[in-house]
């Protein structure tokens, strides 16, 4: 089950498909629940009988009347959620997007109330608890969110969220909140971020409280915001990715939009939801995500950026591919794990690269969805235990998956490819068309541990979250 992706579908198009057709080119894919921004009916019953979980919205403009009579909540969800229940598959209702964001004093002190009659009128129906009711913040409803153990709601939002988080809490609905590295790395154009934000290789960044390295921005400003509700009390509500994607164009001034900083962050995004490893504060479970977004939207205000976050064109062909395409059966059973044959060899370190650069990339894989089980302690390929060996067999599982594609054993310049096969005993390195693999040892697997013994991080070399994993498997 891949339940925890999701897709935005806005409308702000002139050139979008008929919801027929979108809802075929979904069930094609791999996402399983789709966000409106509305209640539009026509692709509400497009999704009927397909399962798709649908994300309804409540507009801003209707929350005074929502907020301040009861019968108009009432007449909201007998028109725009009993016609097509539960053919269509409505798990949420979000009730005004970003309304903190407005600070429009009034709207928000209505958004509680519009959110609690929402909920009296699905529970006069006997809806209630089987579809749940939130809405949407921006990231700025946090007053600091680094490092992310100190996540913090601004104080000048504090008492308006109270007694939205205490609704949440008391329904079992999410906390829904909009994360994007991509303005993180616009406000820090800095390589190293980018690479951070893109989910790539890095150094990574340390949280001073915990000592946690974080290796991806998206895990650092999910576990913000789960801070900040353990900081009200709040630790138990869960995290719901709402909105995060990247641009794949955008204006010259711009930095950051590309088709291929979008395909890097949205599809390594997914390969991290896929790991199930969740972030370093909440490990073991996917966060539920919602992809920005299904298509461009031409007549989107605001920048260029603003009407290029689209994975699909509206021909129904890919932007860009990213895996979400489903595989038959018999597809996946041949190569689960691997890409198209190839000759190209295996990726391994490169010989200068240093001990910090191998950490790193290490560490970065792992947190990949790549099964690195075979070099944790009692795995065929554990021994020897030292840092280069491990990390040669973990470069090059990730290389397979894809190995037409050379950039793949790069590891910012610290990989290569090699003819020579470093398989060794039973420790057997797998490369894309191949059976079983007879290799013998070679320089990139030592017996030696004078690397650990030079003070290689090679023994605690698993992340939190994997860690934490590979205990529970024990246990």
């Amino acid at each position: 089950s891949q339940s925890f992706i999701g897709v935005n579908y806005g409308l702000l198009a002139d050139n979008l498909p008929p919801p027929s057709e979108t809802a075929k080119l979904l069930q094609s894919t791999s996402i399983q629940k789709v966000r409106l921004y509305n209640a539009d009916p026509s692709i509400i019953k497009s999704l009927a009988g397909t399962g798709i979980g649908i994300v309804i919205g409540v507009a801003n403009g209707d929350l005074p009347s929502m907020a301040s009579d009861f019968n108009v909540a009432s007449q909201w969800i007998n028109s725009n959620v009993l016609p097509f229940y539960p053919a269509s598959n409505i798990i949420l209702i979000n009730v005004g997007n970003e309304v903190l964001l407005s600070n429009d004093l009034n709207l928000v002190n209505q958004l509680l109330p519009a959110m609690q009659n929402v909920q009296k009128a699905l529970e006069a129906v006997s809806l209630g608890g089987k579809i749940k009711v939130s809405t949407v913040h921006a990231m700025t409803v946090l007053g600091n969110s680094e490092p992310p153990s100190a996540g913090s709601f601004s104080p000048s939002y504090q008492a308006g969220l109270k007694g939205i988080l205490q609704f949440l809490s008391d329904t079992g609905s999410p906390f829904a909140i909009n994360p994007y590295p991509f303005f993180a790395y616009q406000s820090d154009p800095r390589p190293e971020t980018l690479a951070f934000c893109l989910f790539q290789p890095n150094p990574g960044r340390v949280d001073s409280n915990t000592g946690i390295k974080y290796m991806n921005m998206f895990d650092a400003q999910v576990d913000a915001v789960h801070s900040a509700l353990k900081s009200m009390g709040f630790e138990k509500v869960e995290v719901l990715v709402a909105e995060t994607g990247w641009p794949s164009t955008g204006d010259s001034y711009e930095v950051g939009p590309s088709v291929e900083n979008a395909k890097a962050y949205n599809g390594n995004l997914i390969a991290h939801l896929r790991s199930m490893v969740g972030t370093p504060l909440m490990p073991g479970k996917s966060i539920d995500t919602y992809i920005f977004a299904l298509f461009d939207e031409n007549l989107k205000p605001g920048p260029s950026l603003e009407r290029s976050f689209g994975l699909f064109k509206p021909d129904l062909s890919m932007a860009y591919d990213i895996g979400l395409t489903k595989t038959t059966s018999s597809q996946t059973s041949q190569s689960p794990q691997l890409g198209k044959a190839t000759s190209m060899g295996w990726c391994v370190p490169k010989e200068d690269a240093t001990q910090e650069q191998l950490q790193d990339s290490l560490d970065w894989v792992c947190g990949q969805g790549i099964d690195c089980g075979p070099i944790m302690p009692g795995g065929v390929c554990f021994e020897p235990n030292n840092l280069v060996s491990h990390t040669a067999y973990a470069m090059n599982l990730y290389f397979q998956k894809s190995p037409e594609d050379p950039t793949d054993c790069d590891f910012s310049k610290t990989a290569r490819i090699t003819s020579e096969n470093p398989s060794y005993n039973s420790c057997v390195y797998p490369r894309a068309g191949d059976g079983t693999i007879n290799g013998e040892t070679n320089k990139y697997v030592t017996s030696d541990k004078s690397t650990e013994k030079n003070g290689s991080k090679c023994s605690c070399f698993l992340s939190l979250p994997l860690f934490i994993i590979f205990i529970s498997f024990f246990l």
